[in-house]
């Protein structure tokens, strides 16, 4: 899957192991660094298993969330021109293959 990112301060996060640990502490920047490649390996959204994937809901609807540590979360949206839908309008998980990072941290402060 391709990766992008909403700014520099996140792909720093994500591509800089000593400034996500010193941000986010050891654990959940290990576990940041094994979600980013679980999504590199991936070749759509719906094959991830690990982080307890799941669509979000409310403020957040449209977007992906991937558990890390505590009640940090990585939080991603589709970054296709077109984002795949079903009939009904909701996004089809399973056609996203480009994403962009929008979000690192605890949505639940």
């Amino acid at each position: 899957m391709e990766i992008l990112f909403l700014d520099d301060k996140l792909r720093a996060l994500c591509k800089q192991e000593r400034l996500a640990v010193k941000n986010l502490g050891q654990v959940c920047a290990r576990k940041l660094g094994g979600r980013l490649s679980d999504l590199s390996a991936a070749a759509h959204v719906r094959e991830l298993i690990t982080g307890r994937p799941h669509p979000l809901k409310g403020e957040w609807h449209g977007r992906f969330s991937l558990s890390l540590h505590g009640g940090f979360r990585l939080v991603f949206e589709p970054a296709h021109d077109s984002v795949p839908t079903f009939d009904d309008g909701g996004i089809d998980w399973a056609q996203v293959t480009r994403i962009t990072i929008v979000f690192i941290g605890d949505y639940h402060d």
